[in-house]
């Protein structure tokens, strides 16, 4: 529960990264005149790209260029263009550097370092981990359940909610999967599947809180709390990937939800009384102080760490300790049914 709350944050502050079409560096003239240059030579300075060679009626003189790129190249869409945006800012930066100039973003991305053409490989690094720790909180739950604690007769699990957090399993580990796609390489289907996964985990997540909250366990009654939310979700991700990435939208409405979720689970933590409390506020505190970490954007230390790296990195030891809260919960309830039922 704790973790649905903090992972809400963490999905909501995914969908407030969005990417503009013009910063300050695309418009920049002496980055548009290297930009230039370099997709007519395919060199910036002494460096040069097999697959920017075109011959005079614009075939690349020894092949396409994706026959030109090593194996673990191809797949990112590495081509001429982006290699000498990525290569021209450099280059830029270097230049603005020396004059004692802050960097700025271009094409709305601050100047990220390239690791084996990765774009981000702090971000890819962490949301991985992010992953593992995810599958390891849900693993340990469904052994938990299924092998420690007792079992009614029909080999069912006493945890009214088993069913509901095998899901938000598989889902926040889906999240996080296109969470270090995305950070790879960003392109505009990437982009897309990031997005609607966020914003599909983080709309799951509100109704597990409304129903965790407000302990409703009868069926029909579910069905009645999720039916609308997941129609609204639905619309939302075809709204986003067939007609318009809209990005301020998708802000609003993951703000919209990222709140809802906040104050449940904040009156829930007062009014409960539950014997592991403390760690839902620790889980609800870091969560919210992310996000206030999201509000001072600044460039990535020494083209690597931003505040979006420092984000999936507090996540990891929060999303641990909400498992085990989760964890918790899944005891308490067991073991209070389990004497009613004796």
């Amino acid at each position: 529960m704790a973790d649905r709350c903090w992972i809400a944050f963490l999905a909501a502050l995914s969908c407030l990264f969005g990417v503009l079409n013009a910063s300050a560096g695309d418009s920049d003239p002496l980055y548009k005149a290297c930009l230039e240059q370099c997709e007519k030579t395919g060199c910036v300075r002494d460096l040069c790209f097999q697959h920017c060679r075109f011959s005079s009626d614009g075939v690349p003189i020894d092949g396409p260029w994706y026959m030109q790129e090593p194996l673990y190249l191809r797949w990112k869409q590495w081509d001429c263009q982006s290699d000498c945006r990525y290569h021209c800012m450099l280059d830029r930066e270097r230049e603005r550097e020396k004059l004692g100039n802050r960097p700025v973003k271009y094409h709305g991305k601050w100047p990220f370092q390239h690791v084996f053409g990765i774009q981000e490989p702090v971000s890819v690094a962490l949301s991985a981990l992010n992953l593992a720790i995810q599958f390891h909180g849900w693993l340990s739950f469904f052994i938990l359940l299924y092998y420690k604690l007792p079992l009614r007769p029909n080999k069912k699990t006493f945890y009214e909610y088993t069913g509901l957090f095998h899901i938000y399993g598989l889902l926040s580990m889906n999240s996080w999967f296109w969470s270090a796609v995305f950070h790879t390489r960003d392109v505009g289907l990437t982009e897309k599947l990031h997005y609607s996964s966020a914003v599909a985990f983080l709309v799951y997540t509100l109704i597990l809180a409304i129903l965790r909250t407000f302990n409703v366990r009868d069926e029909a009654a579910r069905v009645l709390v999720a039916a609308p939310l997941i129609a609204f979700v639905t619309t939302h991700i075809l709204y986003l990937n067939f007609y318009k990435l809209d990005y301020g939208l998708n802000m609003k409405v993951c703000l919209i939800i990222g709140i809802a979720q906040l104050l449940l689970w904040a009156v829930w933590a007062v009014l409960a009384h539950h014997p592991s409390r403390l760690k839902l506020w620790i889980v609800v505190m870091g969560g919210g102080l992310a996000m206030l970490l999201g509000v001072y954007d600044f460039p990535p230390h020494r083209g690597f760490v931003d505040v979006h790296a420092l984000q999936h990195a507090a996540t990891i030891p929060l999303s641990y300790l909400s498992w085990s809260f989760i964890k918790d919960d899944a005891e308490f309830r067991t073991l209070n049914l389990v004497k009613k039922v004796k």
